[in-house]
């Protein structure tokens, strides 16, 4: 492997956390090496491994380009990683509106549904955390 692909993971892991990076890497085969490759080195050792602007920012960016571009399903993985970049459910919701005035109120609107939903399966772990 690659520092680049040394680097990935270790971002990847920082964002995502372990357990959701040990089961994408559990499921990791023979078909979709090469894109899990790519995904590793290029989005997680160079996009998110820079240091131009921050593990926050990076976030609501993704977020917003996530639902401005319709691709609902890979919100719920950002939101639940916000718990690690730092992004707050404010940061979320104002990337949100951007995405409402620039790109469209319906994916807006459905990507404000998704983060909701999962902020409350987040605080609800937390509380069962608590527990």
């Amino acid at each position: 492997m690659t520092d680049r692909h040394d680097t990935g993971m270790a971002v990847r892991r920082a964002v995502l956390g372990d357990a959701h990076v040990d089961r994408a890497e559990a499921a990791r085969g023979p078909l979709d090496d090469p894109f899990q490759t790519l995904i590793t080195e290029a989005a997680w050792g160079t996009v998110w491994a820079s240091d131009a602007i921050t593990r926050r920012e990076r976030s609501m960016l993704t977020l917003a380009l996530l639902a401005a571009t319709g691709n609902f399903d890979e919100i719920p993985m950002h939101i639940r990683a916000t718990a690690r970049t730092g992004a707050t459910p404010r940061d979320v919701m104002e990337a949100f509106q951007h995405v409402a005035i620039y790109a469209g109120v319906p994916r807006a609107n459905h990507a404000i549904k998704l983060a909701k939903a999962t902020f409350a399966e987040m605080g609800a772990a937390e509380m069962e955390a608590e527990a």
